[in-house]
């Protein structure tokens, strides 16, 4: 396969996340200009953190008056998991150049992590995962932008329904995986309820990262090789 054949293949993977990450870039950037961000601040964030979580996170605590080291120190404690993602990803890019696997790790995120790691039909290359980026990034950024010209238009409220898409587009990326494996069902169904367990004694963002690491943990024990190739 060419590299121009696995680029497109990335791209065409990417496309249902495409797709729903319009109307989340959207309600970020309701938000975020809601909270006191200019349009061009905005824009930026989604142009240099790249991350719909973290971002929700950030412009939630400005509105509430958190300070910037409060936010950077929960934005980090939240993306603790992209240890995790990032060394999955790697692991299948472990033959690609150094200054490409470099060049791709910003890039990494909930829903490309998802696509690339459990589709084994995906070709594991830079490329490919190039595809799912441009798949993501562009569509996340000019998301922010039209959100930007569209905050005037809707309130708040509006805003908070439309973040519900970023859980529903994982969970539909979870979707055809448990399908195909009860074990991988287990998993999911373990995690979520340690994380909701969790939530009710720690602070949310820590009760993501405990519960992501007892569920990864879990499934080295769970799931076996045969398996996972299959997810």
């Amino acid at each position: 396969m060419t590299h121009r054949k696995e680029f497109l293949t990335g791209v065409k993977a990417g496309l249902p996340v495409c797709i729903g990450f319009i109307p989340i870039a959207i309600a970020y950037a309701v938000s975020a200009i809601h909270s006191g961000l200019t349009p061009g601040q905005t824009v930026t964030m989604s142009l240099i953190v790249f991350a719909g979580a973290s971002q929700m996170a950030a412009v939630n605590m400005l509105a509430a008056g958190a300070g910037a080291a409060a936010i950077i120190l929960a934005t980090f404690i939240l993306n603790l998991r992209h240890l995790i993602m990032s060394t999955c990803v790697m692991k299948r890019l472990e033959k690609a150049p150094l200054f490409a696997r470099m060049g791709l790790s910003p890039f990494v995120t909930d829903e490309s992590f998802a696509l690339f790691t459990s589709d084994d039909a995906l070709p594991g290359s830079p490329y490919t995962f190039l595809g799912l980026v441009a798949a993501t990034y562009i569509p996340w950024v000019l998301g922010t932008v039209l959100g930007c010209f569209m905050f005037s238009l809707l309130p708040p409220l509006v805003a908070d329904s439309l973040g519900i898409a970023l859980p529903a587009l994982f969970i539909a990326l979870l979707v055809p995986g448990v399908r195909k494996s009860l074990r991988l069902l287990a998993v999911v169904i373990f995690t979520a309820v340690l994380n909701t367990v969790l939530s009710a004694v720690m602070s949310g963002s820590w009760a993501v990262i405990i519960s992501t690491l007892l569920g990864a943990l879990a499934g080295v024990f769970i799931m076996d090789e045969k398996e996972e190739a299959t997810v």
